[in-house]
């Protein structure tokens, strides 16, 4: 039997009968705990999500509740709150999930959040391709509103806060959280340097700003339920509460999946939940954090320690499905997207789809990026079309270290990161196929003497 779900955020998604109106929300218990939240004081809700451990369900795993700490609160100016909804890194697909068919436990942990941090007024941040998403959270704030879970004067209290909904143009640098400001204040979405401008200081509008995650605010209504210690003891230390996993690729039974934090093994996810390789087929490879994670190869081990000084030697099998257990094996866990790899995949190929995806979508404000992405673009897709040169894997890695570190955002890493790893890795798929093109050259020289 494969390892039973443990679902909090995905607690009503697919269940038969359930609706995404608020009627159906509120029959089942929706908008209790904004109620709750009302009889404490900000300060409170603030010191339980510190106390909870609940880090970022994003991609970067920051703890939420620093975050929220590091709020300028007395500069005088408003404080923004801002979800960001754009879920554009490859291979992750649950925030669209919860804003589909759940959407009032996203405005119910937002209103909680925005009661905490002070906030007037807050932002769902969605991107272009999710125009059913954007049309069912207008109708959602619109029933909440008019219920008033949100709006002027909430549940009869003093308390007031508007939500919007604002639509980006398609742009992965948008899920960049100052990129996402840029867009929202109407401007090209060029990432701001930090420091000086960090959010919690000089966000939207240069004012204070917090920037969560979509599944990130959905927890903090379970953290008001439960408490902040309550919560932070679900799941590994360092992985508190449930995570959401999406896998795709090469497996039987793609989805989306909720665990508590290092619960199962990579492998217990892989063969269990999803139900193994297709037949006749092995596991090649494993990217366990979106696109932009470093793969992991199927027939290595990894040795070393975790932060806690614990040792570990694992099979890829063996990995928990945590943030720290990810790291230690030299990856991220990241926004949670799995991707699965059988022996059927041409890895220079994949990694030339990711290239063009990153060539495509770098914002261009970095030279070492905007130049750098382009370049691997154009020697993996020469590679896939029978012109590679015997030195191209050099050249790969060589591109890739340029960009790391050289830019504003982590968007240098994003599109650095797969292709160090793809060539380390599988340098002898890279290697065979420049000799097999040097080869077919050769010959094609041959035939002109």
């Amino acid at each position: 039997m494969p390892p039973a779900e443990t679902r909090v955020i995905l607690k009503n998604v697919d269940q038969p009968g359930y609706s995404n109106d608020l009627d159906c929300y509120l029959r089942n218990g929706g908008y209790e705990m904004l109620r709750k939240a009302f009889t404490m004081k900000p300060e409170d809700v603030c010191y339980e999500v510190e106390l909870s451990g609940l880090r970022g369900r994003g991609g970067a795993g920051f703890p939420a509740g620093m975050k929220w700490k590091f709020l300028d609160r007395k500069s005088g100016k408003p404080i923004y709150l801002i979800c960001n909804a754009d879920e554009s890194e490859p291979g992750t697909f649950k925030d669209r999930q919860i804003i589909h068919k759940d959407p009032h436990q996203l405005i119910e942990g937002m209103m909680i959040a925005a009661y905490a941090t002070g906030t007037k007024l807050a932002f769902i941040y969605i991107r272009e391709e999710f125009p059913e998403g954007a049309r069912i959270l207008e109708k959602a704030i619109e029933e909440a509103r008019s219920a008033n879970f949100a709006g002027p004067n909430i549940l009869g209290s003093d308390y007031s806060c508007e939500i919007v909904v604002h639509r980006g143009a398609g742009a992965y640098i948008c899920g960049e959280e100052t990129g996402l400001i840029e867009s929202i204040e109407g401007k090209r979405p060029y990432p701001r340097i930090k420091p000086p401008y960090f959010p919690a200081v000089l966000g939207l509008y240069q004012c204070p700003t917090i920037v969560n995650n979509v599944e990130t605010l959905c927890n903090i209504k379970r953290i008001v339920e439960i408490g902040g210690e309550e919560f932070s003891h679900r799941g590994k230390p360092g992985a508190a509460g449930t995570r959401i996993w999406c896998v795709s690729g090469q497996v039987k039974k793609p989805g989306y999946y909720e665990f508590e934090g290092g619960a199962i093994t990579l492998g217990d996810l892989i063969y269990e939940v999803c139900g193994g390789m297709f037949p006749g087929r092995k596991l090649k490879a494993v990217i366990p954090g979106g696109s932009s994670a470093k793969i992991l190869r199927a027939d290595e081990r990894y040795e070393g320690h975790l932060r806690d000084g614990t040792a570990f030697d694992w099979g890829i099998k063996d990995i928990p499905l945590d943030f720290d257990s990810f790291m230690a094996v030299g990856t991220m866990s990241g926004s949670g997207g799995v991707i699965v790899m059988d022996d059927t995949v041409d890895m220079v190929q994949a990694l030339a789809n990711l290239n063009a995806f990153y060539a495509h979508e770098s914002c261009g404000q970095c030279t070492p990026c905007r130049e750098g992405s382009l370049w691997m673009k154009k020697v993996t897709t020469r590679m896939c079309n029978g012109r590679g040169r015997v030195e191209d894997a050099e050249l790969l890695t060589s591109i890739s270290r340029q960009i790391e570190g050289r830019t504003i955002c982590a968007f240098g890493e994003a599109c650095s990161w797969p292709t160090q790893s793809f060539v380390a890795k599988f340098r002898e798929e890279f290697e065979a196929k420049t000799a097999e093109n040097h080869s077919a050259a050769m010959k094609d020289a041959n035939r002109l003497i």
